[in-house]
């Protein structure tokens, strides 16, 4: 069996070609243009060491010496992201020179990030009567692992890094089917339970110690436009559309709450409804009491 590996690769070539012009981009010099998911796992999967080195860690590490791999594997990882973001950096036409500092006050919120994932591990432990010890949760939750993915992409989305952000989290969003913006912002004591199926937006606020169950939704009820320069539409992006969530709320399996919209302080939204509207603090939102609502 003989194949035409020259056209194939002639028409590739014409495939490439094409999009380049569509997008307007130039040939670029040589070397990758953008940031790699394969580098950016090997760099996640280094971090979750360092952050929880006696239980993400190597298999054989001993107590004893705790800061010397902290300290080694923080070295090649940072090492590691700063190359990343430069990549990113020159693709968006940004000084290469700004990734030094940027992954540097990366690193110096890494103590802040551990502290908050250690409130989302306490959550999950106090949150679930099934967990039996803060290590399992750690080591078993999905949830927590999507958490350790979005402490870290929210940070870099700060930090001006938005693709890199964006990658990390698809690599959860992969990992746990737990699809979480890196502009999200989520309070301390976050617990997501089984977690399959959870969409949470952009411009998504959440208090703290809130929990959701499978399945909810943090989504935007409807997309402005404006006109393009082809006589279609495109839509408006930066916009204020995923609702907040403020402190203390509980939301159950299934439920979508859309729109710009704010669920009240200690709130319980119950499992399969649909809230496009805020509810006030305290409030008991289930079918029931919103087929009441309906009512003449």
């Amino acid at each position: 069996m003989s194949f035409d590996i020259d056209e194939v690769v002639a028409n590739l070539r014409t495939a490439r070609t094409r999009w380049r012009e569509s997008q307007q981009r130039q040939r670029e010099p040589g070397g990758r243009e953008l940031p790699s998911r394969e580098a950016l796992q090997g760099i996640l999967d280094s971090l979750r060491g360092v952050l929880f080195p006696m239980r993400l860690g190597p298999p054989d590490l001993r107590q004893d010496a705790e800061d010397w791999y902290v300290g080694h594997t923080l070295d090649a990882l940072l090492h590691a992201l700063c190359a990343q973001v430069r990549l990113e950096l020159r693709h968006a036409g940004q000084h290469e020179a700004d990734a030094d500092g940027l992954v540097r006050r990366f690193a110096a919120s890494l103590p802040a990030i551990r502290g908050l994932l250690d409130s989302d591990v306490l959550a999950a432990f106090h949150g679930d009567p099934a967990a039996r010890s803060v290590d399992e949760v750690l080591l078993c939750y999905p949830g927590i692992d999507a958490m350790v993915h979005h402490r870290v992409a929210h940070r870099l989305y700060e930090l001006g890094v938005p693709l890199l952000a964006r990658i990390v989290a698809e690599l959860a969003h992969g990992r746990t089917g737990i699809d979480i913006h890196p502009g999200a912002t989520i309070g301390a004591g976050f617990f997501i339970d089984h977690g399959t199926g959870v969409v949470i937006g952009e411009t998504a606020v959440i208090g703290e110690r809130v929990r959701v169950y499978q399945a909810v939704t943090l989504g935007a009820k409807r997309f402005p436009t404006d006109p393009d320069d082809r006589g279609g539409v495109k839509l408006q992006k930066g916009l204020a559309r995923h609702p907040q969530v403020e402190d203390d709320v509980v939301i159950y399996a299934g439920a979508t709450i859309l729109g710009r919209i704010v669920i009240g302080r200690g709130s319980t939204i119950g499992g399969n409804v649909w809230v496009t509207e805020s509810v006030p603090p305290g409030s008991h939102v289930t079918q029931a009491s919103l087929r009441q609502d309906r009512r003449p």
